[in-house]
């Protein structure tokens, strides 16, 4: 009979065999090391800092900052919310140049876009949203639907299915004004199939805003030949831009002279520094900017944005394939028969990067993960998300986290 430390000893030979092949191993060492830290399987949520940020940093703070002085908005701040956000979009969307800002947080940049693509809409129009999106999602449409008169539809679709094409074309009618969904389950790790659904909403007088922030910069997209209206989408998770690092949106070109964005601030001014009695919105789009951009928050993204432009995101995306399909392996190996369920698809083709686990103890477990150095995190009512990003994220890595988890429950 095999035993348990044997079957995980199979698997990290699986994983060393897995690293020593992988094309994208020696970009471990571009991050900072985290000292006591034995597995790191949180970059789903917030990613490790990229060596060389603290240095970044420090250049800034002397140089553009420190010296520069208020002359660096002439000299380059300016511009840095468009030039970050159009690299975003060549790196990590398949944006073209010229639709894609970094400005405020997710939350206000969904507010924001919800808000451009209801304005006008009639009362008894329809907004379609899954009932388990992320609860800003949901918060921010169900507020907006009630000041506008407006109706909710709610998607329920199976977690780890996600939502699918049929569920949407069944749902939409011609009242339906906006759709918004999220490209990947922040649960489940569900990947919708981003294609296919925006074509059935262009074929209906909606307008379609995606959530990207769990596939953004770990999984291809497409946007513009796609036909995507709006997408929002966060820095701090797999595009390592760090704790509350701004977030980006997404416009398509054809649409940005109809989009009015609801927070009317001078940076968004046709002319900013006018100071004129009434607003009149930029042209492009500067006219979702609201204050003053995050220009120190930018930074540390900077340092990811080089990484995967490197990289390449299909690269990303098959790695990420690879750990998640390891990462299951290890469930069937030592996790399953110890009641551990399973909440995420098996086909690597329909899960973004992280990993879903359910068991009634998990929220006590993952406090002690914690305390030994593995850090995954723990989502209600008793999941424990193994979130790996492929850059900074080995095979052995994943083996070694998924196998602490069964030794705190054999113990």
């Amino acid at each position: 009979m095999t035993s348990v430390t044997d079957t995980t000893a199979a698997l990290l030979a699986a994983a060393d065999e897995l690293d020593a092949a992988d094309p994208l191993a020696a970009f471990v060492d571009e991050f900072e090391p985290a000292a006591g830290v034995a597995a790191y399987l949180d970059g789903n949520s917030l990613g490790r800092p990229v060596r060389g940020t603290a240095e970044r940093i420090s250049r800034f703070v002397a140089g553009e900052w420190g010296t520069g002085l208020i002359r660096s908005w002439d000299e380059g701040w300016m511009q840095r919310p468009f030039d970050v956000g159009d690299r975003i979009g060549r790196v990590a969307l398949g944006a073209a140049a010229g639709q894609t800002v970094v400005a405020d947080s997710t939350t206000v940049l969904l507010y924001k876009l919800v808000a451009a693509a209801l304005r006008g809409v009639p009362a008894g129009g329809r907004i379609l949203i899954e009932r388990g999106n992320f609860p800003t999602d949901r918060f921010i449409v169900d507020a907006l639907a009630t000041a506008q008169g407006l109706s909710v539809d709610w998607l329920d679709p199976d977690p780890i299915v996600g939502v699918m094409p049929a569920d949407v074309a069944a749902a939409l009618t011609d009242r339906t004004a906006l759709v918004v969904l999220s490209h990947v389950d922040y649960r489940s790790g569900a990947l919708a199939d981003m294609a296919a659904i925006t074509a059935l909403v262009r074929d209906t007088d909606a307008m379609m805003l995606w959530d990207v922030c769990h596939s953004a910069g770990v999984v291809p997209m497409r946007l513009d030949e796609w036909g995507v209206d709006l997408a929002v989408g966060c820095s701090y998770k797999y595009l390592n831009g760090g704790p509350g690092a701004p977030a980006f949106a997404y416009v398509r070109a054809e649409l940005q002279h109809r989009i009015e964005q609801p927070i009317q601030g001078w940076m968004g001014a046709a002319d900013v520094f006018a100071m004129g009695p009434a607003y009149r919105p930029a042209a492009g789009m500067r006219r979702l900017l609201s204050g003053t951009p995050p220009i120190v928050g930018m930074l540390p993204m900077q340092g990811m944005l080089d990484l995967l432009d490197r990289a390449g995101v299909d690269a990303v995306r098959e790695k990420s394939r690879s750990l998640t399909t390891l990462a299951i392996r290890a469930y069937d190996e030592v996790l399953a028969e110890r009641g551990v369920e399973l909440l995420t698809h098996r086909d690597a083709a329909r899960r973004g990067s992280h990993v879903l686990l359910g068991h009634p103890s998990f929220r006590a477990v993952t406090e002690q993960l914690w305390l030994d150095g593995v850090i995954p995190d723990f989502r209600g009512p008793q999941g424990i998300r193994i979130g790996l990003s492929p850059l900074s994220t080995t095979h052995a890595e994943t083996v070694r986290g998924i196998a602490a988890i069964a030794a705190i429950l054999r113990d």
